[in-house]
């Protein structure tokens, strides 16, 4: 079976057909709602459509998902699929014995078994599949028998919390400063570094640091969201995030003066040049791009395919965002902060690509000053986890006041709780952090305290002997050995 995804722009492209032209399938696929990144399956020696895996794709299409998720929703069904061909078997006919063996091959025996957080996310499609084939009338019953609990042979073994990685001041300036920006540990200019807008890479970890949002969130900012636009008045930013955000829940997201600076500086130093080269490849594409000719108000207005639009800035979807242009100084230019050498804004591919050479820099100069680094490779989401503990733990100080005796600070949090819950700090993190619910915010409380002395102090007395030590014992049991008793 072949896997194929729904691309309507390079339809109108190179769809050259006398049966239908690309302009009729493009609106067909408009007035079926059949979104790009929509998955195909397709009959190896007939290209027909496969049944009932077409159904499913059209049917993950309706629930509005972006194109990424459809694109690795229908690579799971591929997956699975394949994996039954090698035992004589389809999705049809599956038995739960081929599924668990499916999820033993996942999680077990293949080259690079993948871990809980991807299973638990293929599981989740799986099974939505196969509850799509049972309310269809496809199939009478799913293959797989409801266990206790709610669940089955497809259901995760382990259930694992949030993975929270946080890095300490110096290690976020090494990785800033080193990592991305180019200098040595020293904090002088190295004359060997080969990297590439080291001030845009700068400005994406203070940014990411400085509003504690997602890289979706961050990285498709707009130049009037950030407030580098003629006319605003510049200092701190403050928008609202909704279509680039986590199941496109709205939130105000409120961007810390200093890295607005950061990405100033990177707006006056290296982003002209790079606009100015990537000028006449936007130029060619200008029938392919939403072009502004007015902003104002959190709105942008202009043409895209040849129709006058206008939209909200926080309703604009990371696609939209990455062909918006205006006429600039040097000709048509992104209206996105961050833009990469066409021109545009850069992909997930390429900030992952920041982020491992920043990485391989960071261990190739580190040396007895350098401060200790991750045991595994930092994420750009670590930042969002610094940016929460840093927040949160402020605010829980801020809280306490100055009282000295530990207790006396921590009575004030009983009425705090109730009489004053709009101003707790976990609740306050969790709303910038966008939460779904503050049970998640929760994870974060582990890593604000250390315990260990209250853990002693707890257990003083209980556990040992007070009279002797682990070395009276020794010394005892060795003298009692030479006496021969």
């Amino acid at each position: 079976m072949d896997l194929a995804f729904v691309q309507s722009g390079l339809l109108e492209k190179h769809l050259d057909s006398e049966v239908i032209s690309a302009v009729e399938v493009a609106a067909l696929l408009k007035r079926r709602g059949v979104l790009d990144g929509t998955p195909v399956y397709l009959d190896e020696e007939t290209q027909m459509p496969v049944h009932p895996l077409c159904e499913f794709g059209g049917y993950l299409s309706t629930a509005l998902l972006d194109t990424t998720t459809l694109k690795d929703y229908g690579r799971v069904l591929g997956r699975l699929d394949d994996h039954l061909c090698g035992l004589d078997s389809d999705v049809l006919s599956a038995t739960e014995s081929d599924l668990v063996s499916y999820r033993g091959h996942r999680t077990q025996r293949q080259k690079k078994p993948v871990g809980g957080s991807v299973w638990r996310r293929e599981s989740f499609v799986l099974d939505d599949f196969y509850g799509f084939l049972v309310d269809r009338k496809i199939l009478t019953h799913r293959p797989a028998r409801l266990a206790a609990r709610g669940r089955n042979a497809l259901a995760p073994r382990v259930r694992s919390g949030m993975d929270i990685r946080h890095l300490t001041f110096e290690q976020y300036r090494y990785l800033r400063d080193v990592g991305l920006g180019g200098q040595l540990p020293n904090a002088q200019i190295s004359p060997t570094f080969r990297g590439w807008s080291p001030l845009r890479d700068r400005a994406g970890a203070d940014i990411a640091l400085g509003s504690g949002t997602r890289w979706r969130e961050w990285a498709t900012v707009l130049l009037p969201e950030m407030g580098l636009w003629p006319g605003m008045p510049g200092g701190a930013a403050e928008f609202t995030v909704q279509a680039c955000a986590k199941y496109a829940k709205a939130r105000p997201i409120y961007v810390l003066e200093d890295a607005v600076g950061s990405a100033d500086l990177f707006c006056m130093l290296e982003r002209p040049d790079i606009v100015r080269k990537a000028a006449r490849g936007l130029e060619r594409k200008a029938r392919d791009l939403f072009v502004v000719v007015d902003v104002a108000g959190g709105r942008v207005r202009g043409t895209l395919d040849g129709v006058v639009r206008e939209f909200e800035m926080s309703a604009m979807d990371a696609k939209l965002r990455r062909i918006t242009v205006f006429e600039g100084e040097f000709g048509l230019e992104a209206l996105t902060l961050f833009v990469c050498r066409g021109g545009l804004m850069p992909g997930a591919d390429a900030w992952k690509g920041y982020r491992h050479r920043a990485w391989t820099r960071m261990n190739a100069l580190a040396d007895e000053t350098t401060p200790l680094l991750p045991a595994r490779r930092w994420r750009w989401h670590d930042l969002r986890h610094t940016y929460a503990l840093r927040l949160l733990t402020h605010l829980e100080n801020m809280m306490d006041g100055e009282a000295p005796d530990l207790q006396a600070r921590r009575r004030r949090h009983r009425p705090y709780l109730t009489g004053h819950i709009r101003h707790n700090p976990l609740l306050i993190v969790s709303r910038r952090l966008g939460h779904s619910s503050p049970e998640t915010t929760y994870e974060y409380l582990q890593y604000t305290d250390d315990l260990i002395n209250e853990f002693e102090a707890a257990f003083s007395g209980w556990i040992g002997d007070d009279e002797a030590s682990y070395a009276d014992i020794a010394s005892h049991a060795i003298s009692a050995a030479k006496g021969g008793r």
